[in-house]
């Protein structure tokens, strides 16, 4: 037959080649839609002006918005060796790999191959005589058959008529980005809490001082107290109000020396490191012009494109709606191509000689009939896990929400309960001078010093608390903003740029 006469078949395969490829760009999954967020316009803590009046949160670095130097050694530390960061790193390297794997299945999958084979007979299984041949050198009772052969073949590769792979790899796309922002969420928490353990520190080892300088204070005043018992000036009973006051404070100074060391072993942990130094703080306060900047709130809406959980949440939405387009497509046929090309020899010298060409092609068709209401089982599955992601991301948007106006919540007040709790700090100050120099002058008995002296070191543990509070507050408010994807303000204009 000539070849002019396979010229036609050949035509009609590849249109029909090239139609499969252009069917294979539809799918059956529904168009994606974004659900409208469940939220108010802004936030009841903030106007309109403040909202967008200077740079988002998101947009600025961790470096420009922690403005301490040993904060930002820690921060850097902490990125680079904490443990639930490398794990959520891994997660993100595992579901690129596995939406890699998902994508070679759109196209086929060539494979070389060779074989061969040597079989021996017995001729009477041939149906021959006992003395018909010995060919190939088995002797009169059995033959001896090789063969070798070698090519390249695609072996069970599916025409993506309804987009069931399409499908499922824009389902492995949407999953490998849901925990890429997974990850950008895991560091800006992980930023967050090396900030307030590292605030928590500063406080502790202030309190600790504030603490050990009134220990010092009442031991020396006990001492004074016991001479003057001695010489019959002060009595029993102001020696043992004396007492109390020390016992209380030697307490405290216990308290707070174990809670300074559990601060450090928090921040050591968040690092990733051993230990920390035992000079990190060198006697710094809660200086907030020092430890950090101010921010600006934005709008509610800028949360659905710069929180990292809010869009992972979507992500996870949009891998769902995927999945309903795998689980239609198998209502529908599919098609499995099978193929081989190469040359076959009874002799291994003699591949790819003339006349050894070898080819096979086996099309498979599949048609669903009768599932017992699997498929539409799968269906409802998906449709069902869809609707369950939508609840998902709208309670994203809404804990998220929550958090930001609770965060600003806090901001409007903590400056007047500062400046109130400063005021009442200086007060107990000047109350304790007074009635210690009364005390001194016999004026006052000593139980007015002890008073004065308690409501000096309230007011002062209160002061630090809250010094504490207000800038904990702030590092929760640049986290739930969604700050603290990069280093540097200028680094991520570029970024949004690009």
């Amino acid at each position: 037959m000539s070849d002019s006469m396979h010229r036609p078949s050949r035509l009609h395969a590849f249109a029909a080649a090239i139609g499969a490829m252009l069917l294979a760009g539809c799918t059956l999954a529904p168009r994606y839609e974004q659900p409208a967020a469940p939220i108010a316009a802004q936030y009841d803590a903030v106007s309109v002006a403040d909202a967008t009046g200077a740079v988002p949160a998101s947009a600025v670095g961790w470096r420009e918005f922690f403005t301490d130097p040993t904060l930002q050694g820690l921060i850097d530390t902490a990125l680079r060796n904490n443990l639930d960061l490398r794990e959520a790193a891994l997660n993100v390297e595992a579901a690129r790999a596995q939406y890699r794997i998902q994508r070679a299945e759109l196209l086929p999958t060539l494979n070389a191959t060779g074989s061969g084979s040597v079989q021996k007979t017995p001729t009477s299984a041939l149906g021959f005589g006992s003395a018909a041949g010995g060919g190939g050198g088995g002797g009169a009772d059995s033959i001896i058959i090789r063969a070798y052969s070698a090519g390249i073949g695609v072996t069970s590769y599916e025409l993506d008529l309804f987009g069931r792979i399409r499908s499922l790899n824009k389902a492995r796309l949407a999953d490998y980005l849901s925990l890429e922002e997974a990850r950008r969420s895991t560091q800006i928490s992980l930023i967050a809490q090396v900030a307030s353990s590292y605030f928590a520190l500063l406080a502790d080892e202030r309190l600790l001082a504030v603490t050990r300088s009134t220990f010092e204070s009442q031991q020396s005043t006990l001492t004074l107290t016991q001479q003057r018992v001695n010489v019959g000036v002060a009595d029993a009973l102001t020696l043992r109000q004396v007492e109390t006051s020390v016992y209380t404070a030697q307490a405290n100074l216990a308290r707070y020396e174990r809670q300074v060391k559990q601060d450090r072993n928090a921040l050591a942990q968040l690092l990733g490191v051993p230990s920390l130094p035992e000079n990190l703080s060198a006697g710094s306060g809660l200086d907030e012009q020092r430890l950090a900047v101010q921010l600006a709130p934005g709008l509610p809406s800028e949360l659905l494109v710069r929180r990292p959980d809010i869009l992972a949440a979507e992500h996870s939405l949009i891998a769902a709606n995927a999945n309903i387009g795998a689980a239609r497509a198998a209502f529908f046929p599919s098609i499995t191509l099978t193929g081989s090309y190469g040359s076959t020899s009874p002799d291994l010298d003699g591949l790819f000689d003339s006349g050894t060409e070898s080819w096979s092609f086996s099309p498979s068709i599949r048609i669903p009939i009768f599932a017992a209401g699997a498929n539409r089982a799968n269906l409802d599955l998906a449709h069902v896990q869809k609707d369950i992601n939508v609840a998902r991301y709208e309670a994203a948007i809404q804990t998220a929400f929550r958090e930001v106006a609770d965060a600003l919540a806090a901001r409007s007040t903590y400056d007047e309960e500062l400046k109130a709790q400063q005021g009442l700090a200086d007060a107990a100050n000047e109350s304790f001078k007074l009635a210690n120099l009364r005390y001194e002058r016999g004026v006052d008995s000593y139980l007015t010093v002890l008073d004065s002296q308690r409501s000096q070191y309230t007011a002062q543990q209160s002061l630090e608390t809250l010094k504490l509070a207000r800038l904990q507050n702030l590092a929760t408010l640049y986290k739930v903003l969604g700050g603290g994807w990069s280093q540097s303000t200028q680094a991520r204009t570029a970024e949004a740029q690009n």
